[in-house]
């Protein structure tokens, strides 16, 4: 068995161990190194030049269709925020934030934390890292905060790119609610900002799948492939409303809650519960990537 152990530059002395001088398991692979590796990758940029086109995308079909629209509750007699998207800049991008929540922020979660370890191990260069000597919990960690740094980044380039241009397109105002009421401007920018935050905590879930998968197979893309349809699986559970209650240990069951940001009064209800579920959910599924990839026999 060709495993390749984890090479500490560890000297044995006397029975006890002594690190080799000026070796600092710590300082081992920085967090600038593993950021900066992973914005020259070409993924990176794709998805970030997704999401920024996105806004722009919306502005030209709006453009194009002529408003959001078609009447009191648009085609399907529903309310909601594609309603109000051309009220003002924070409202297209409060819309924005709607349409893309569900999914497309899903992408960048999943890509940037399932394509973490797995990408290392099907280039052949997983084994040279930790014979470097990068301690395995060390590796996890820097790869992890990195990935969950990109994650964070790509969910605020979205509404950030959103509120300048809907700002350009249809001026800067209040955030006209659909349900009736306005936030006004000043407001409305502090209540985005808790959106994107809440939207970010929710997300863990998917990254927490997918960086466990990241560490339990070589081919990134089956890691990525399956955070993404374990998520789209707990929104199908979620629509079956024979679950009943079940359905509030469901992550995806408190995916817009955080609408109850954007509300006259600040609701905490549902965002609280959707804290509590998602990162409970992610901790388990960090720990056991931790656990897994200590113990795992590394040949690639």
């Amino acid at each position: 068995m060709s495993t390749v152990q984890d090479m500490n530059t560890v000297q044995e002395v006397g029975g006890a161990q002594e690190m080799a001088t000026g070796y600092r398991p710590g300082r081992t692979l920085p967090l600038r190194v593993e950021a900066l590796r992973q914005w020259r990758r070409r993924r990176t940029l794709v998805m970030g030049g997704m999401l920024a086109a996105l806004p722009f995308i919306m502005i030209i079909a709006f453009a194009v269709g002529g408003g959001p629209d078609d009447g009191p509750g648009g085609r399907n007699g529903r309310i909601s925020l594609i309603d109000t998207a051309t009220a003002s800049g924070a409202n297209f991008a409060a819309t924005c934030l709607f349409v893309s929540a569900g999914f497309l922020l899903v992408v960048p979660v999943a890509l940037f934390c399932g394509d973490t370890v797995a990408s290392e191990a099907s280039w052949s260069s997983l084994r040279y890292l930790l014979a470097s000597p990068v301690p395995r919990a060390r590796l996890l960690w820097s790869k992890l905060v990195v990935a969950l740094g990109f994650s964070l980044a790509a969910m605020v380039l979205l509404p950030v790119v959103a509120l300048a241009a809907g700002t350009a397109a249809y001026g800067w105002g209040p955030l006209k609610l659909p349900t009736g009421g306005a936030l006004a401007a000043g407001e409305a920018v502090p209540r985005l900002a808790l959106a994107v935050a809440f939207i970010f905590v929710s997300q863990l879930v998917t990254a927490g799948l997918a960086f466990w998968l990241s560490t339990r197979t070589d081919a990134p893309l089956g890691a990525v492939g399956g955070a993404v349809g374990l998520t789209i699986v707990g929104n199908v559970l979620d629509a079956v409303t024979a679950l009943g209650s079940w359905r509030e240990f469901l992550p995806a069951h408190w995916q817009f809650a955080w609408a109850d940001a954007l509300q006259p009064q600040l609701e905490w209800g549902g965002m609280v519960k959707g804290t509590v579920v998602s990162v409970s959910y992610a901790l388990v599924l960090f720990a056991l990537a931790f656990r897994g990839f200590s113990r795992k026999d590394i040949v690639s």
